[in-house]
C-alpha cells in the first residue's frame, strides 16, 4: 500500500533520514522502532505529506506523494487518521467534540448522524456515556482512547501511531496494546506505529522495521526479528549500553 524509497531529508547538516526503505503492507500493523532522534516521527510526517525530502520517493498505491500539489496531499490526507503522542485532545472541547473533530472540518454531515458517529466510534474503543466530559476528567488511558476514536472518526484506510504508549504504566501499555489489535482486526485497517516500547510492538506487529542513522537497517515478523543476529537490533531489543548504538 506505502512504498518507502530511498528517502533522505536532512535539517541543516543534521542527516536525519539517508536512504531509508520501507514498504507498508495493506490491513496490517508495521511497527517502526528505534531510538528517539532517530527519525521516526520525521519519517511519520513525510508518510502524510507534512514534510518533504530532500530526494527519494513515497509511493501511495502507486502515486507519488512527494510530487504532489498541497490540493492533491489535502484529498490524500482524508485516507489518514492520526493517533498523536499523549493524545493531543483539545481541552475546550468535550470528548464528543473532539471525536467529531474531523468529521465538522471534512464533511457537512447533519448532528444527528454526528452524534450516532460519536457513540459508535467510542464504543469501538471501549467507552461510552463520556460524549460531555472534558479532557481534564479522564485518565491517561481514556484520553488515548478517544483519541483513538478521533483518529478513526473518518473511517481512514491508515492510521498513523505517534508513541501510543508514552506516559503509561505497564499494565494501561498492555491495555493500549489490546486496543489497537482488536480496533485493527474489526476494521481491517492499516496501521503504522512508531515506538520504543518492545512489549507492545511484539505484541501488535505483524512487521517490525528499525529505523537507525536514518536507514532501516532490519525488518520482518516478529519471530524473524526476535532471532535476528544484527547487533544493532540486538542491542536495542535487549536494552544494552554496550554495542554499536552509541550512548551519549
Amino acid at each position: 500500500m506505502i512504498k518507502i524509497i530511498d528517502l533522505k531529508k536532512s535539517f541543516n547538516s543534521k542527516k536525519v533520514l539517508d536512504g531509508a526503505n520501507l514498504e507498508v503492507e495493506k490491513g496490517k500493523i508495521t511497527v517502526i522502532i528505534g531510538r528517539s532522534g532517530e527519525g521516526k516521527s520525521v519519517l511519520i510526517k513525510h508518510i502524510i505529506g507534512l514534510l518533504r525530502p530532500d530526494s527519494g520517493e513515497i509511493l501511495l498505491d502507486g502515486h507519488d506523494i512527494t510530487k504532489m500539489t498541497e490540493r492533491e496531499l489535502n484529498e490524500v490526507r482524508r485516507r489518514f487518521g492520526m493517533l498523536f503522542q499523549g493524545a493531543a485532545l483539545f481541552d475546550s472541547m468535550t470528548v464528543g467534540e473532539n471525536v467529531s473533530f474531523p468529521l465538522r472540518e471534512h464533511t457537512e454531515m447533519p448532528e444527528d448522524d454526528l452524534k450516532k458517529v460519536i457513540k459508535e466510534k467510542l464504543r469501538k474503543v471501549g467507552l461510552k456515556d463520556i460524549e460531555n466530559m472534558m479532557p481534564a476528567d479522564l485518565s491517561g488511558g481514556m484520553k488515548k482512547r478517544v483519541g483513538l476514536a478521533r483518529a478513526i472518526a473518518m473511517d481512514p484506510e491508515i492510521v498513523l501511531f505517534d508513541e501510543p504508549t508514552t506516559g503509561l504504566d505497564p499494565v494501561m501499555s498492555d491495555n493500549v496494546a489490546t486496543l489497537i489489535l482488536d480496533t485493527q482486526r474489526d476494521l481491517k485497517t492499516t496501521y503504522i506505529v512508531i515506538t520504543h516500547d518492545i512489549p507492545l510492538t511484539y505484541k501488535i506487529a505483524d512487521k517490525i522495521a528499525m529505523l537507525h542513522e536514518g536507514k532501516i537497517v532490519e525488518e520482518g515478523a516478529v519471530e524473524y526479528m526476535k532471532a535476528s543476529p544484527n547487533p544493532i537490533l540486538r542491542q536495542f531489543l535487549e536494552g544494552r549500553a554496550e554495542g554499536p548504538i552509541k550512548v551519549f
